[in-house]
């Protein structure tokens, strides 16, 4: 995009903080660095816009801010004149939302040490494989690095052994041909063996109206599967 001509401003937030809650803010020490590293920090959702009060990233059950070392994963919260008063009529939602006096996003990130928070998965999507939590942005954004995908997501697939495992719904670009054990080696090659997907499938994915992925009904797919066999790698 900037290529082209375009200046790339990133925000975040939801419909409960009256859309977006921050902003990578750009700072002009990161133009020298090189383009790859520039397009990694600009995938940083950054920090608070001048109408939220906080924002932080917590442990959900202990409410604890976690440590700004870029690993260590909790759930996003919000609190400011920006955000919801709760859910009509939904008195349950709006109590669990809130619990602890901030607004629980449902988000899972990590906080750098320069104070700009990244997101890596919503909390509903992780993948937890063999007791290790998996990332499902941080898969596919790797997928989407390969020359040949043009879209792709994520989920878990049960597992007898490992609980699930990564399971990689792929659209190619139009012209390009790959198959799934190609896919799974680049990703293996970029990723730690066991985030890598040991299925892929090839075929469109299901979007809402205003063109989000629908990864529920994927879920549902992947768990139509069944467990994948504990010798070798599945590929569809």
């Amino acid at each position: 995009m900037e290529e082209l001509g375009f200046t790339l401003t990133h925000a975040y937030g939801l419909t409960e903080t009256y859309g977006p809650g921050t902003v990578c803010v750009w700072k002009p020490d990161w133009n020298s660095l090189p383009r790859e590293e520039q397009a990694k920090i600009k995938a940083r959702q950054g920090v608070p816009h001048l109408g939220l009060d906080e924002i932080d990233i917590k442990d959900p059950v202990t409410m604890k801010s976690v440590p700004s070392d870029a690993k260590t994963i909790g759930e996003v919260m919000f609190r400011g004149n920006t955000v919801m008063n709760g859910y009509l009529k939904n008195l349950k939602a709006t109590q669990d939302a809130f619990d602890g006096g901030w607004f629980r996003s449902g988000d899972l990130g990590v906080r750098h040490p320069d104070g700009y928070i990244e997101l890596k998965d919503r909390s509903k999507d992780i993948i937890i494989s063999g007791g290790e939590n998996i990332s499902t942005i941080e898969v596919e954004s790797v997928l989407f690095s390969h020359p040949s995908v043009l879209e792709a997501a994520v989920v878990g697939r049960p597992d007898d052994h490992w609980g699930e495992t990564p399971c990689a719904f792929v659209k190619l670009k139009d012209g390009c041909v790959a198959n799934g054990e190609e896919i799974i080696n680049y990703c293996r090659d970029r990723l730690p063996h066991y985030m890598a997907p040991r299925t892929v499938v090839f075929e469109d994915l299901p979007k809402t109206s205003t063109g989000k992925t629908q990864k529920y009904v994927l879920r549902e797919k992947a768990k139509a599967m069944g467990s994948i066999s504990k010798k070798g790698t599945s590929k569809l």
